[in-house]
């Protein structure tokens, strides 16, 4: 039975939410060695963090480490730094504030058997004011065409299952912004990302540290159309991406920089809802945070 390591970066800051994510992982069916560990970014309070996950995992089969980042301070850096202390054939995410379901290990393992391939996914279950949307692909198998239409959120961080040898993290993300976005494209262009059409974790939605950083998210974004001139060929996905700008800088109080994003954004497609809406933001009918609320709340993201 193949081992399996599993990182999850942390602040510290939320010790109750960190506790329900590392139990989630280790109460899943494997019988192989299953090895969390733990990463403290931004010079968290490692003694704490380990008292708080004290007792948990048997020290044997089902171990729990806590470490420092020692790599680049942010999210990339920190799930580096767990990658590089894990000796297990396959390495997986799961972020600090969400929630391995039962059968996810198991049925992820199933599909990369299946598929040969070094990366898997599976579907989503967003959690926000009280609400819960499952977010599902409709396919098992997720491409690299695919994610330069869409994002697709339930191909999520926490939902990663990979190979040692697959891609890892690029530390040159901005804040962190779209490193997973990135990670998940890079792995689709050496081979289809095996995918489980399943609700398998549950995504809290708005415990983010990363949610509403406008700045880093601009930033994140002309990083990615950087990395992947692709992404500005395909009319839906450039319409995406160039929405997406619009609403940051509208969000940012930008309106002329929030009007040329929208203009681009509707001349790749004009049917895209991102710009009308950051066009509102940008001309005070409402404002940023509600838009998200209103989103968020029915499982989808701006």
């Amino acid at each position: 039975m193949r081992s399996v390591g599993v990182v999850v970066p942390t602040r510290g800051d939320r010790p109750v939410l960190l506790r329900q994510a590392v139990e989630s992982v280790l109460g899943q069916a494997h019988w192989g060695t299953l090895t969390v560990v733990v990463v403290v970014d931004g010079g968290g309070p490692v003694a704490e963090v380990a008292a708080g996950l004290a007792g948990l995992g048997d020290g044997a089969r089902r171990r729990v480490l806590v470490l420092p980042n020692t790599r680049t301070p942010g999210l990339p850096g920190a799930r580096n730094t767990g990658l590089d202390a894990l000796d297990a054939d396959l390495a997986a995410f799961c972020d600090d504030d969400d929630l391995w379901l039962p059968g996810k290990l198991a049925a992820q393992l199933r599909a990369l058997r299946r598929g040969g391939g070094e990366f898997a996914s599976c579907g989503i279950e967003v959690e926000h004011g009280g609400h819960r949307v499952p977010r599902l692909a409709g396919t098992s198998t997720v491409g690299a065409a695919d994610l330069v239409r869409s994002r697709m959120v339930m191909v999520h961080s926490s939902t990663f299952l990979f190979e040692r040898g697959a891609p890892r993290p690029d530390e040159s993300a901005p804040g962190g912004q779209n490193e997973d976005w990135d990670l998940a494209l890079r792995a689709a262009k050496r081979h289809p990302i095996a995918y489980v059409d399943r609700p398998l974790v549950r995504v809290r939605w708005g415990s983010s540290h990363y949610s509403a950083r406008w700045a880093d998210r601009i930033a994140g974004l002309d990083w990615m159309l950087a990395r992947h001139p692709e992404l500005a060929v395909d009319p839906r996905g450039a319409a995406r991406v160039y929405g997406q700008l619009a609403f940051g800088h509208a969000a940012l109080g930008h309106r002329r920089a929030a009007l040329r994003w929208a203009a681009r954004a509707l001349a790749s497609r004009p049917a895209e809802p991102r710009a009308p809406i950051a066009l509102a933001v940008a001309a005070g009918l409402v404002s940023a945070p509600a838009v998200l609320s209103r989103l968020h709340d029915r499982g989808h993201g701006i």
